[in-house]
């Protein structure tokens, strides 16, 4: 099969995404994965107080580092392929220290970020410089520089909120409850919000909200397990689909690179893919490990994560794209290394 460029995903190619690495190891469960935006590599955050890194071409564990004092919770990349910014589940009231600024090639703490009283649910890395956002339970959104201790700035809200930056770094997202969606410009956000959003008809808390690439597109999930998708610019509703809720376990969805398709997880174990310009369903897997809550595509590679207390990689079966019975060519298909053709670049 000739190489496969991410501008060519089709519905053929979804529907054949199939798993090609399982990692068992973790024992509990996976609380969030990032991948680095240039690099091939991604990073988990679980409740085994783990901080994993992985080299995705390969399929292969790359570090560990455990942190049995605060604990591994929210995880971002930062621009360096071995820093990243986690959040602390343990002994926030007493040190503090909500957010820790890590390295993985020494195992160090570079710099601790106090503020936040309550667990972090939302953090996520500005694309451009070395600022970072991080939504809390205890009802606030803070902006932080990598650089400096200090916060550089705090929005108060009501709710659980969810931010996140859109992929040129000049507007950031905060989302909170009743379904409100204000948009900020980066530069400038003391002087609040350039525009405020409503999704209609869901009064459930945000608890993830993504950006397309192309800037044009918002995916949100909510509490109860809806999942839409937004004009940015005009807030309007261009689909949203329900899956099966959840009581004590929120999931993801997240955008192919493309931003022509949305895929999500389900409570019932199942995992969905829409092709979001036709508004239709064009797979449904089981997800094989339970309820992914943390699920990504990876933003250079025709490849997604999805983990609960398992963590799989997914990759295309070409053997399922072309309908040939060729055993050797399917194995390869779904094996790692990944070679251009199985992965696209």
């Amino acid at each position: 099969m000739g190489m496969m460029s991410l501008t060519e995903l089709d519905d053929d190619t979804v529907r054949s995404m199939s798993i090609g690495a399982v990692f068992s190891d973790f024992g509990e469960k996976i609380n969030s994965i990032d991948f680095h935006r240039t690099s091939d590599l991604l990073v988990t955050a679980s409740a085994d107080d783990s901080v994993r890194l992985y080299d995705i071409v390969n399929a292969k564990l790359l570090k560990t580092t455990y942190h049995k004092k605060h604990g591994a919770d929210r995880i971002c990349f930062t621009h360096h392929t071995s820093s990243v910014v986690c959040s602390s589940k343990y002994n926030i009231d007493s040190t503090g220290e909500s957010l820790r600024y890590l390295s993985m090639y020494d195992n160090r703490c570079l710099r601790y970020f106090k503020g936040h009283t309550e667990r972090v649910v939302s953090l996520c890395m500005s694309p451009i410089n070395d600022s970072f956002m991080s939504g809390s339970l205890d009802h606030s959104v803070r902006i932080w520089d990598l650089r400096v201790n200090a916060c550089q700035g705090i929005l108060r809200l009501r709710g659980r909120p969810a931010v996140a930056y859109d992929q040129q770094g000049l507007v950031f997202a905060v989302a909170m409850e009743g379904g409100a969606i204000k948009l900020f410009d980066s530069r400038s956000y003391d002087k609040g919000p350039f525009d405020t959003f409503l999704v209609g008809g869901d009064n459930a808390e945000v608890c993830d909200i993504k950006f397309s690439n192309d800037g044009k597109s918002m995916l949100l999930t909510t509490t109860n397990n809806n999942v839409y998708v937004l004009d940015a610019y005009a807030g309007e509703k261009r689909c949203g689909f329900s899956l099966e809720p959840s009581s004590n376990t929120t999931i993801e969805a997240t955008f192919t690179p493309d931003g022509q398709y949305v895929v999500a997880g389900s409570a019932d174990g199942s995992m969905h893919a829409w092709n979001i310009n036709m508004r239709s369903e064009v797979a449904r897997w089981s997800s094989q490990i339970g309820v992914p809550s943390c699920l990504k595509w990876a933003p250079r590679r025709v490849m997604f994560v999805a983990a609960s207390s398992v963590l799989t990689f997914w990759i295309p079966n070409h053997e399922k794209i072309t309908g040939e019975s060729n055993t050797k060519d399917a194995d390869a298909a779904t094996t790692f290394p990944l070679t251009a053709n199985s992965m696209g670049v």
